[in-house]
């Protein structure tokens, strides 16, 4: 690629069910998070390509006790962004509670506490629109079938123009059991143009299905539809999900996610134009691009969402999200470099699944190395601290103290149906109590540990397969922790967190 061209993807790693919104110069991404604190990640661009990731709009998932241990694939799914009225709005469905809003007058905040639009069980993938010819306000939401029994259908609201309620039932305005070969119709994108609403959804699938398109003179139908993206003789599975945007030059693109295995949803960006019948025409009449012109706006300086941190003042890069809802002192602000995570006594020492206090960060999705310095301050027999792969299988590397006061390396993992941790390879001396951690994540997703205690980087155990969960990529994670018990436990000390190509 050239410096006036782009390749897919552009967001190389799990930003699930992207979508975006244009305010003047600036581009703005939201994605699902679903169990992970912060949640609603937000990513700048100027030009659709390179993207920073600029803060989060949820600091808590509420109600708070229902996130205070995992649920990985719950929470927060599918998010759509909007500016109205001169405010940022964010919607979401929480399958197992309903549809939720906040809203802010800038991307970086304050963002209000999240308020239930409306309740129930499987309501997910809400949009709203605010109709600036009419000032009426509408929601359009999809089904998940594993809550509802209901899947396959779109339903459309009236909404109150501010946001704060629903003024009608409901009615099913898209059913996908009326249109021959549909199925799993999800993720709707509301729009207005030329004269028609436009819902932009996919069906078919996540790893195998297509974008559609519908339009409609009034909201709630009839709509006709028609089948705009799909994988054709591409290598991109499943187009899907996605967000229609116009750059102030008037020129449109779309952004989808493609499902990757263990690397997540990745986000690709394809050229959208409309054809002489009116309806839209994405990437090349239909099929994905791997790469392409880039859009017509001010040259950028590459750029992407961070990885490395060296923690500075004990603190924490916008990156890592914790696996549930944090609870107080498990990581300590000091005067240095370098992330204190206290080791959290738990019953759950044997299963990073179960776990809150895990900071987690996405895998990236091309081949790389990732890479942490680690010190165990605990004399806490069985307190343990690492570096880890985590999904519905695990694996980690780090180090543990033992019962006669030494501390060793070890190397555990657990496959997808094991409910605790076992060995990957031999434990052996780590005398300084340190030891440098390394993960190489090659094609597949495939990793290999190694490690340094003093006497180079060894590897350490069979390659590691990493795994998604059912809606999530793998991840990274550091954590400390502590058998149950009494007491303080200490704490593990990282430097120097690291993601280099490979």
């Amino acid at each position: 690629m050239t410096s006036e061209t782009y390749r897919n993807p552009v967001l190389d790693a799990d930003w699930s069910d992207p979508d975006v919104v244009r305010v003047g110069d600036d581009f703005y991404l939201t994605a699902s998070s679903f169990g992970r604190v912060p949640g609603l990640p937000l990513l700048h661009s100027r030009d659709l390509v390179n993207w920073t990731l600029v803060g989060h709009a949820l600091e808590r998932l509420e109600p708070a006790e229902e996130f205070a241990a995992p649920r990985h694939d719950c929470g927060v799914w599918a998010p759509s962004l909007r500016y109205h009225d001169e405010r940022f709005w964010i919607f979401w469905g929480d399958p197992d509670q309903g549809i939720f809003q906040v809203n802010a007058p800038a991307v970086r905040g304050p963002w209000t506490r999240p308020h239930l639009l409306k309740a129930g069980k499987g309501l997910i993938d809400p949009c709203p629109l605010w109709d600036e010819e009419t000032g009426e306000a509408y929601l359009v939401h999809a089904w998940a079938k594993s809550r509802s029994g209901v899947k396959n259908r779109l339903t459309g609201h009236r909404m109150r123009p501010d946001g704060t309620g629903l003024l009608d039932e409901g009615k099913v305005i898209v059913d996908g059991d009326r249109i021959p070969g549909w199925f799993t119709l999800e993720g709707p994108k509301l729009h207005r143009h030329g004269g028609w609403f436009w819902i932009l959804a996919p069906a078919g699938g996540v790893e195998t299905g297509w974008q559609g398109a519908f339009r409609s003179r009034g909201f709630f139908g009839p709509y006709e539809e028609r089948i705009v993206l799909e994988q054709k003789d591409t290598d991109v599975n499943g187009p899907h999900q996605g967000a229609w945007v116009r750059t102030p030059f008037g020129e449109d693109w779309f952004l989808h996610f493609q499902q990757r295995g263990a690397y997540g949803r990745v986000v690709h960006l394809q050229p959208m134009s409309w054809g002489p019948d009116e309806w839209p025409v994405l990437g090349d009449d239909g099929a994905p691009v791997a790469g392409h012109r880039r859009p017509d706006l001010p040259p950028q300086p590459p750029a992407a969402p961070a990885t490395d941190d060296d923690f500075p003042g004990g603190r924490y890069g916008r990156q890592w999200q914790w696996t549930a809802n944090p609870g107080d002192g498990w990581a300590t602000q000091h005067s240095g470099d370098g992330l204190r995570l206290t080791c959290v006594r738990s019953q759950n020492a044997r299963d990073l699944r179960k776990l809150p206090h895990v900071l987690t960060q996405r895998l990236p999705g091309a081949p790389c190395t990732a890479e942490v310095e680690l010190r165990l301050d605990s004399d806490e027999p069985g307190a343990r601290a690492g570096l880890a792969v985590l999904g519905d299988a695990f694996g980690w590397i780090g180090l543990q103290r033992g019962t006669d006061g030494t501390v060793h390396l070890v190397h555990r993992f657990a496959e997808a149906v094991a409910e605790a941790e076992r060995d990957a390879a031999h434990p052996r001396l780590a005398p300084e109590g340190r030891a440098r951690l390394r993960i190489e994540i090659g094609a597949g997703a495939r990793c290999r540990f190694s490690a340094d205690v003093g006497d180079g980087f060894r590897p350490s155990g069979p390659v590691f397969a990493a795994t998604p969960w059912r809606w999530v990529g793998a991840l990274l994670g550091l954590f400390a922790l502590a058998p149950a018990g009494q007491g303080h436990a200490g704490a593990a000390a990282f430097t120097r967190f690291r993601i280099s190509a490979s």
